[in-house]
């Protein structure tokens, strides 16, 4: 207690915000569990607003809470936010691992999934926190990935930072797209196969033809999409022993 009450005698109140306003949630929190001073410190509104519009910038903590939440402040609204999230993410997990049951997810359930995605608002760091693991299936990494480019806008070199940092930027997925035929002279000719192995770090960067297959799906020219779990040890062809039509 004397040491605590030294560090609040010999630092600043404007210190200390300025050391606590650079800090995330988690880190937070465990510096507010020190003493009384850091605890009434780090409740401060001030700084859960700015946690809050950094990672839902698109959301209001008051809209989304409750009437009979108003008098938990910015911190409080946070926390309802991050357990709302975490029950979102863990349906589209559970949605995903249903529909890939054979290491193979049909492009349908996969768009599918990253509208829902859409719908849910989840943001850039919600995908990071609960899409970007290395113990998911990659499937689920490959959703989070084409969730952020295409539908957040997050710029690639973030999205790619952030896969380095989770350690699944060289993950791969097989991805398989069928083409039909061209025409000539009168006769249509066989449809056309692509298959392509990528890792997520070459997807988030240069990948843009299959993560333009993907996020098209099987519309036009492009009659089947098939997304596979890479396996290290199997040639490409393996990916043609499940085939995922739409």
């Amino acid at each position: 207690m004397k040491q605590s009450e030294c560090i609040q005698n010999s630092i600043p109140h404007d210190i200390a915000l300025k050391i606590a306003s650079s800090l995330q949630a988690s880190d937070l929190c465990a510096l507010g569990s020190c003493s009384r001073f850091w605890r009434e410190l780090c409740g401060s509104d001030f700084l859960w607003v700015s946690l809050f519009r950094d990672r839902w910038p698109f959301l209001d903590g008051f809209q989304e809470s409750s009437s009979s939440d108003t008098n938990k402040g910015w911190r409080g609204f946070y926390i309802i936010q991050h357990h709302k999230m975490v029950g979102r993410a863990t349906g589209v997990i559970k949605f995903v691992e249903e529909c890939s049951s054979s290491e193979s997810l049909e492009v349908g359930d996969y768009l599918k999934a990253i509208k829902d995605m859409c719908l849910m608002q989840l943001g850039f760091k919600d995908v990071q926190m609960f899409l970007f693991k290395p113990d998911l299936n990659v499937l689920l990494n490959l959703v989070g990935l084409h969730y952020c480019i295409n539908w957040l806008g997050v710029p690639a070199e973030y999205v790619m930072e952030a896969l380095q940092s989770c350690k699944i930027s060289e993950r791969q997925v097989c991805v398989k797209w069928w083409k039909l035929g061209r025409w000539f002279y009168g006769f249509r000719l066989r449809d056309e196969s692509h298959s392509r192995w990528v890792c997520l770090g070459d997807l988030a960067i240069k990948e843009k033809e299959v993560l333009g297959v993907l996020h098209r799906g099987a519309v036009h020219e492009v009659i089947r999409v098939q997304i596979s779990v890479s396996n290290p040890t199997s040639t490409p062809w393996s990916c043609q022993s499940t085939q995922a039509r739409v």
